[in-house]
């Protein structure tokens, strides 16, 4: 934990002179999203308050802003825990992301694509599985989701599925072998880019659907056996 609290002391810089409750939901969403606190996890509005520098009527608010995008539960006379997910959210999350995420693709237009970021996505998988860092990769698949959404240039997309990305990290915290969940999607990842940079959409989107289902498939079958009755 001290650890932890040294990393967010290091993201107070982020704040700049403008310490608002949004501010603080921003870098508090990236650290779930980035897999530093996870689910189950109570937060201590004293540490978390004094490492970022913001009084407690701050935190709170951003405490209560992520607990409206689902992220934080409160629970009463025992303080503010990052959620565990249900199997419905899981099954929800990959709903929601199959309808947006596939419609993205579908919409693009003619090509070609601005696809750097999705290629830069690909890359940091391929380096993270080489270097044996499987949590890396699970990151690396968040951010190539991310910049593929990213390619609708819609502002209200990229902020309706950046708590949802985050959300599943809190389902990624429960697969007991990141690599068996994590490997085969760095191919798949390649596939659909290679696929786009030839200008080939609706193929991509055939991919991406049956990539989703896999994955939802997959993470599913981790919480029924490792969650069963308690999720």
């Amino acid at each position: 934990m001290a650890e932890l609290l040294t990393g967010l002391a290091d993201d107070r810089a982020l704040l700049g002179r403008t310490s608002t409750a949004e501010r603080v939901s921003d870098i508090l969403r990236s650290r779930i999203a980035e897999g530093y606190f996870p689910p189950g996890t109570r937060l201590s509005e004293d540490s978390i308050g004094g490492a970022l520098g913001v009084s407690r009527n701050t935190l709170r608010e951003s405490f209560r802003l992520l607990t409206h995008e689902r992220l934080l539960v409160h629970e009463l006379n025992r303080g503010v825990f990052v959620r565990v997910l249900t199997v419905e959210d899981v099954e929800d999350i990959y709903r929601t992301r199959t309808l947006v995420e596939c419609a993205v693709v579908r919409g693009l237009g003619e090509p070609p694509y601005t696809l750097d970021g999705l290629a830069e996505a690909v890359e940091e998988g391929r380096r993270s599985a080489r270097e044996g860092d499987w949590k890396g990769v699970g990151t690396a698949n968040i951010h190539f989701h991310r910049e593929l959404v990213a390619l609708a240039g819609s502002e209200r997309t990229d902020e309706l599925m950046r708590s949802v990305f985050a959300e599943l990290r809190l389902a990624f915290h429960v697969v007991d072998d990141p690599r068996r969940l994590h490997e085969p999607y760095i191919a798949r990842n390649a596939e659909i880019l290679d696929t786009l940079r030839a200008g080939e959409r609706e193929t991509a989107a055939r991919l991406l659907a049956v990539y989703l289902e896999n994955s939802l498939n997959r993470v599913v079958e981790v919480y029924l056996r490792r969650v069963g009755d308690e999720a």
